[in-house]
């Protein structure tokens, strides 16, 4: 049988450029493999904010991301790639975390390189690129031969006038780059990098490169989040505030097309009545 991690690396090696899409829960991840993307993306900011109210600036833990991460993994058949934020603050963290990403299911993940707190008030930076090298080699035997993907994240390129840690240098970014690849990293992804520049660090790098965003021509994967988890919550909130002052919720349009092949109702179904009509048990 094909593993996930092995669903994630065909499809970097096949060289077609593909969409891991917005899954913040099992169901989401469902909806994602139904309609046809080849893999799903479960984003940190999409995890904290949805399902434990927190900011996604480094206190959402690891232990909570992997909780999630593996219900989603164990209900769909493509990959599943996580953001593992920096994966912890120890080398020891990095091994650990990429053994139980590895174990869980899961088929990737990428490890960023800012200081926590990260992306918050904090004016921070960038950890040094040694220490990087030596977590994503941590990383690296942590997953052991389970072929999980590995993409280290560079946040050079993520000012701090965006509550980022980077110093916005595209030499640095490069030699970040070279440094991650060499240390084991599969991919290496930039955030906030203009498509021109994501242009200039593949070419500089020879990486396969994955983009956070709107899809960037000439790369290999897309991470696409906060369309999803974003729409339920505000979604949400209207249907709250509709009930408060009205009493009553509109649900005509509320109705989730194919819910029972998503949650496999007839799979159950089906099973339960087998074991009433065996024993003897009435059937609806």
């Amino acid at each position: 049988m094909t593993t996930p991690a092995q669903k994630l690396r065909d499809l970097f090696k096949k060289g077609e450029h593909f969409i891991a899409a917005d899954a913040y829960s099992a169901l989401t991840a469902r909806i994602v493999e139904s309609v046809g993307f080849k893999a799903a993306y479960l984003g940190g900011h999409a995890c904290s904010a949805f399902h434990y109210a927190m900011p996604d600036n480094g206190i959402f833990s690891q232990v909570e991301q992997l909780e999630q991460a593996s219900r989603i993994a164990a209900a769909i058949d493509i990959p599943l790639i996580a953001d593992a934020d920096t994966l912890g603050e120890t080398v020891a963290d990095a091994f650990h975390f990429s053994r139980r990403y590895a174990r869980s299911g899961v088929a990737g993940i990428h490890v960023e390189d800012e200081i926590n707190p990260k992306h918050s008030t904090y004016n921070n930076d960038l950890l040094p690129m040694a220490d990087m090298q030596f977590k994503l080699e941590a990383s690296v035997k942590g997953r052991g031969d389970s072929g999980l993907v590995i993409i280290a994240r560079c946040d050079e390129l993520y000012p701090k006038a965006r509550r980022g840690g980077g110093g916005g240098s595209m030499e640095e970014a490069i030699k970040r780059g070279k440094a991650y690849m060499g240390a084991g990293a599969d991919a290496l992804v930039y955030p906030l990098a203009t498509p021109e520049q994501t242009l200039e660090i593949k070419k500089a790098t020879k990486a396969p490169i994955v983009v956070l965003g709107l899809p960037i021509p000439d790369t290999n994967c897309t991470l696409h989040t906060g369309w999803g988890w974003m729409s339920a919550a505000a979604l949400h909130l209207r249907k709250a505030r509709q009930l408060m002052e009205t009493g009553k919720v509109d649900m005509s349009d509320m109705m989730i097309e194919g819910k029972d092949a998503l949650i496999e109702q007839e799979l159950y179904d089906g099973l339960i009545a087998d074991w009433a009509r065996k024993t003897g048990r009435e059937v609806r």
